[in-house]
C-alpha cells in the first residue's frame, strides 16, 4: 500500500516532458524581454548622469547635473520645466476627479437600463477602442476656428463664446479644452468598470435599503460609493499615470502650445531627447523621465496606502 501511494505521487514521465517542451519554449522569448529590459532599463538611468547627443562614441560622466539642471541650475530649462509642471499637476488633478463625477452617475443611469444596456455599453466603449492619434487629429479639427463647435454656436445665437483663433488657439481655453478632451476619452473605460462593479454588488443591499425609505442620493452615498472605493482609486490611479506619462494628446493638439501654455513634462521630454539637434540633452531628457517614474511610483504608493486604509 506504501508503494502504491508513493507511486500515485509520482507525476507521469509523459506530464514532465511535456511540461519542459512548454518552458522550452517559452524561455528564449522569456530570457531575450529579461536581457532587453534590463539592458534598457540600466541604460537609461546611466544615461540620466551623463552628457550624450546620440551621435558622439563616448558619454561626459556629470553625475547629478542633470538633475540639478533640471530643477533650478540652468535657466533655459528650469523655468519651462515649472511651468510644464504646473500644467502636469493641473491635468494630474482634474482629469481624474472629472472622470470620476461623471463615469460614476453615468454607470448608475446605465446599469438601472434593462433593454438597451448591451447597446449603451459599447456606445460608451467606442471612444476608448478607437485609435487615439484619429481621435486627437478629428478633435483638432473640430475646434479649429472655422471648426464644428464654433460653427454650432454661432448657430445657436452663442457667438460670443465660439473663439476666433479656436479653442486650441487661446491660451486660456487651450489647456481646459485638452482636460476635457481627456475626459472625455478617459470615461468609457471608467464606466465599464464602475458598471462591473455595480453589477457585484449584492442587489438585496439595495432592496433593503429602499425599504428602510432610503432615497437614491442616500443609496449612492451610504451604499453604492464605500462598495466601490477600491474601483475609484484603480480610476484614479489611471488618470494619475496617463497624466504623467501620457503626451500624446499635447504633441498631437497643440504642440505645447500656445507659448507654452499646454506644455506638460511628457512632452519636454519628448522634446529634449529628439528636437534639439546636436545638443547633448538627451541625459537631460533621461533624468526628466527617471523624476516623472519616481513622481508616479510615489503616487502609487500613496494611493496603495490610502485605499489600504479604507478597506
Amino acid at each position: 500500500m506504501t508503494t502504491q501511494h508513493v507511486a500515485g505521487r509520482v507525476r507521469p514521465p509523459g506530464r514532465w516532458r511535456a511540461a519542459l517542451t512548454g518552458y522550452a519554449f517559452v524561455f528564449p522569448a522569456v530570457a531575450l524581454f529579461a536581457v532587453m529590459g534590463v539592458y534598457t532599463i540600466g541604460s537609461g538611468l546611466a544615461l540620466s548622469f551623463a552628457k550624450w547627443n546620440g551621435f558622439t562614441p563616448d558619454w561626459i560622466w556629470v553625475g547629478f547635473e542633470n538633475y540639478l539642471d533640471l530643477i533650478y541650475a540652468d535657466p533655459s530649462l528650469a523655468p519651462p520645466l515649472r511651468a510644464a509642471s504646473w500644467n502636469t499637476v493641473q491635468v494630474m488633478v482634474l482629469v481624474p476627479l472629472l472622470t470620476v463625477a461623471i463615469s460614476l452617475p453615468l454607470a448608475v443611469v446605465l446599469n438601472s437600463v434593462r433593454r438597451l444596456r448591451a447597446v449603451l455599453r459599447s456606445v460608451y466603449f467606442l471612444p476608448y477602442v478607437t485609435s487615439g492619434i484619429a481621435v486627437y487629429y478629428a478633435w483638432r479639427y473640430i475646434l479649429e476656428p472655422d471648426g464644428a463647435i464654433n460653427l454650432l454656436l454661432r448657430s445657436l445665437g452663442l457667438g460670443t463664446l465660439a473663439q476666433p483663433q479656436g479653442f486650441l488657439g487661446n491660451p486660456s481655453t487651450a489647456l481646459p479644452t485638452l482636460i476635457v478632451v481627456l475626459v472625455w476619452s478617459s470615461v468609457p473605460i471608467a464606466t465599464l468598470l464602475y458598471l462591473t462593479g455595480l453589477q457585484a454588488i449584492d442587489p438585496a443591499l439595495f432592496e433593503a435599503a429602499r425599504i428602510d425609505g432610503a432615497a437614491p442620493r442616500q443609496v449612492l452615498r451610504r451604499i453604492t460609493w464605500p462598495l466601490l472605493t477600491p474601483l475609484t482609486a484603480g480610476v484614479v490611479l489611471l488618470g494619475v499615470r496617463d497624466s504623467l506619462h501620457g503626451f500624446q494628446i499635447f504633441l498631437i493638439m497643440t504642440g505645447g502650445g500656445p507659448g507654452g501654455h499646454t506644455d506638460v513634462l511628457g512632452l519636454q521630454a519628448y522634446r529634449l531627447a529628439f528636437f534639439k539637434g546636436l545638443a547633448a540633452t538627451l541625459g537631460v531628457s533621461s533624468a526628466l523621465g527617471w523624476l516623472l517614474f519616481a513622481g508616479a511610483l510615489l503616487l502609487t504608493l500613496v494611493n496603495a496606502r490610502l485605499l489600504r486604509r479604507v478597506r
